[in-house]
């Protein structure tokens, strides 16, 4: 496929991607490839129709067909059987669970459509007339299943018109490579050893703390080792997809922290749900309001579970104690002292975030406080902590700047950056056969972010 894109003439070029985009769906979703294209023709035909009735409230009625459409689709698909069980649980009566299968890629294709359908009505975006390019912006494969969330207002231009170098081709390659190792090398290895510590028959407050870490950046490595594959593939391709994280574990504040991790969503509920309830330019009350529903949804966005409304109402909570208190406290201290109170709150995030229920969020957040008269330190706990420490270590060094900081200084020097132009394809190939090698062994899991 890779060869035919290239050979092809530019006007078959998104039709080539389009099929590849598709095959690939259809290779892991056969049945849902046809919600997908429903999707999309939904999208195409709901712009159409904005567009030629803009200035009439016929665009407004098709605006919110198209809302309703593409948000029935995600929650009929995702959120069934968490209403019929919270129903049976509240009314105590026995209606059966649907059974779905979770379309995948579904929360990310949706609010991408979404995306294209609203700034189509803001008059943001140019409605697109080719469904060759509309499908192709909807389908591309690069990130259709666990993101980033790509605006449409960010490829627009490139869908008719796109730069292809060896340039770019060189940068795709190498930050796909980084990326797959993120995942396969740290993420993988850092999920190993929560699930380890989190099963130990000797509990201890020590060992939940690890498998706090673990978790919190397990998650972190691998999602963004997928956006980084995404946007690798994407540059490949002629595309430039904006970055999805920024450190978010060297923030200073909850605020920072969001602002930092997972962008694309971010930005997504700040656009299209936080700034048209009013945003921060309401009365106090207001604005209280107006966080609840945008950390409510961006929690339920994540999966049909109380666990994740819950996690998402704990950052909510924070930022209300930030913009009222927390950030003048602060303020007064030292930068260390802002900087452990953020990874405390987001390590006790994450461990909500990957429990089994609330019950399970409940004794893992008990164990890590000492719950039940757990010992705090054993041989056993000593042990695991000593095998990945090195992972561990190296996993916090990757999670800052620091490398990223240290070559960029290099490359100032002239001799520095002729080093670095030599040793960076040579990293790409070693870390590409020991990935390779970790393939062949097995050692590999899902993404994460394929069950969302």
């Amino acid at each position: 496929m890779l060869l035919l894109y290239f050979i092809v003439p530019f006007k078959c070029k998104n039709l080539v991607l389009l099929a590849a985009s598709l095959f690939f769906y259809f290779y892991g979703e056969p049945i849902y490839t046809v919600l997908m294209l429903a999707t999309i023709l939904s999208s195409y035909l709901h712009g159409i129709l904005i567009d030629k009735f803009r200035g009439t409230v016929w665009s407004k009625v098709f605006l919110w067909t198209s809302v309703i459409t593409s948000i029935g689709a995600l929650g009929f698909f995702k959120y069934s059987d968490f209403f019929i069980k919270n129903v049976n649980s509240l009314f105590k009566t026995d209606f059966a669970l649907l059974g779905l299968a979770l379309p995948i890629g579904i929360s990310f294709y949706t609010f991408q459509t979404l995306s294209y359908t609203i700034d189509v009505y803001r008059g943001d975006a140019k409605v697109q007339k080719s469904p060759i390019r509309l499908a192709t912006y909807v389908a591309l494969f690069p990130q259709l299943i666990a993101g980033p969330i790509v605006r449409y207002t960010t490829v627009e231009e490139e869908l008719s018109h796109r730069t292809h170098s060896f340039e770019n081709f060189g940068y795709g390659v190498t930050r796909f490579i980084i990326g797959l190792s993120k995942k396969v090398l740290i993420a993988d290895t850092l999920g190993a050893l929560a699930r380890t510590v989190h099963g130990m028959e000797e509990a201890t407050v020590a060992a939940y703390w690890i498998y706090a870490v673990a978790v919190s950046l397990q998650l972190y490595f691998d999602f963004s080792g997928y956006s980084d594959m995404a946007i690798g593939l994407g540059r490949i391709f002629g595309f430039h997809f904006l970055e999805n994280f920024n450190y978010p574990f060297i923030s200073k504040s909850i605020a920072e922290f969001w602002r930092r991790w997972h962008m694309s969503l971010g930005t997504w509920f700040r656009d299209y749900v936080y700034i048209p309830l009013g945003g921060n330019r309401v009365s106090k009350w207001r604005w209280l309001f107006n966080t609840l529903v945008v950390w409510f949804l961006t929690g339920f966005w994540h999966g049909a579970d109380w666990t994740f409304i819950i996690w998402g109402l704990f950052f909510a909570m924070f930022l209300m104690l930030e913009k009222f208190a927390l950030n003048k406290f602060f303020a007064k201290l030292p930068r260390v002292f802002s900087h452990i109170y953020v990874i405390i709150a987001i390590l006790i995030s994450f461990v909500i975030f990957s429990a089994d229920g609330l019950s399970g969020a409940l004794a893992d957040l008990g164990a890590m406080f000492g719950a039940g008269g757990i010992p705090l330190w054993s041989d056993e706990t000593a042990y695991y902590f000593g095998s990945y420490a090195v992972v561990i270590l190296a996993a916090i060094l990757g999670a800052t700047p620091l490398v990223k900081n240290a070559v960029l200084k290099m490359k100032e020097t002239r001799v520095g950056s002729v080093v670095c132009d030599i040793l960076e394809p040579v990293f790409a190939v070693v870390m590409l056969m020991v990935v390779t090698a970790y393939f062949v062994d097995g050692s590999f899991s899902p993404f994460l972010y394929f069950r969302f």
